[in-house]
């Protein structure tokens, strides 16, 4: 299956911006279940300067000046993304507690397992607190498969949390969401890995798209689809498997990768600087068309 993926932000200032540097996280991965197979970048006003580079998680970042006054700022990222026609992974093979890969990452004694440890560490919107890990043993008891255990997280979160657009921002903490189990998947998506670092386990942030089909018979509205997050556990010999507690689902075929880091900090997809400008508004769209 191929899609042609637009993804648009629009910033509107009150005032005029004299100066703004910028950082885009918005080229879609190629990985093994995915080919990003072109993308171009568009701004307007038009850069001064434009420069590209690989971060440390293996995002492509996308780095840009515009040195004129503006008073709207319009990024869009056009890709074409492929995701390969596979078989859901066969996850019954794996056969492992989840205490021994807490051992394994606990001592790591591989290349790969060092540099997947530094995923099972606290960071900025996953703080470990001892509510959240008192939520996560109720799935990882004794024992238990890693696999089946992260499958009854993702199931619990998508039923004890409700999905409500208008509780949260970013700077909402994660006691409050958890407090309250309401929120986006953004949210379920930091709570999942704070229950999995909780444990010492190794946990990863995922952002993508995930496409919507309008109801039968209705035609799709243009930008109606959604940037989506979720979350990925590490699960050693086999690699990292995705989870998606806003759907109670396995990432598959509508499910594309953006980008991966500790959390939404590490793959934020337009973050920078701006000078001057005082208040803003922010529009985001984004369209997923199959091309097949």
């Amino acid at each position: 299956m191929k899609y042609k993926i637009k993804h648009s932000t629009t910033y509107r200032y009150a005032d005029f911006v004299s100066l703004c540097q910028n950082q885009a996280r918005l080229t879609p991965k190629t990985n093994q279940s995915q080919i990003c197979h072109s993308s171009y970048i568009e701004i307007l006003p038009p850069s001064s300067y434009l420069h590209e580079y690989t971060d440390y998680f293996n995002n492509k970042v996308t780095v840009f000046e515009i040195a004129k006054q503006h008073r709207e700022l319009t990024v869009t990222m056009v890709s074409e993304v492929e995701l390969l026609e596979q078989q859901n992974p066969d996850l019954s093979a794996v056969d492992m507690p989840w205490e021994k890969v807490k051992a394994l990452l606990t001592t790591p004694n591989t290349t790969t397992l060092l540099k997947v440890s530094e995923f099972v560490l606290p960071s900025q919107f996953t703080p470990l607190e001892a509510g959240i890990r008192a939520y996560a043993l109720t799935s990882f008891t004794e024992g238990k498969n890693l696999i089946e255990a992260c499958t009854d997280l993702m199931a619990r979160i998508f039923h004890d949390f409700q999905y409500d657009p208008g509780f949260t921002t970013i700077s909402t903490p994660l006691s409050v969401v958890f407090a309250q189990k309401r929120g986006v998947c953004q949210d379920f998506a930091h709570f999942a890995l704070a229950c999995l670092r909780s444990i010492g386990l190794a946990g990863r942030y995922v952002s993508g798209y995930i496409e919507t089909l309008p109801p039968e018979g209705e035609v799709k509205l243009e930008g109606a689809d959604a940037t989506h997050a979720w979350f990925a556990v590490f699960v050693p010999n086999y690699g990292w498997v995705d989870f998606d507690p806003t759907n109670n689902a396995l990432p598959t075929n509508q499910h594309i990768t953006l980008a991966v880091g500790r959390d939404f900090s590490d793959v934020t997809p337009l973050k920078g600087v701006v000078f001057g400008g005082g208040s803003q508004l922010l529009d985001v769209a984004v369209d997923m068309v199959r091309l097949d």
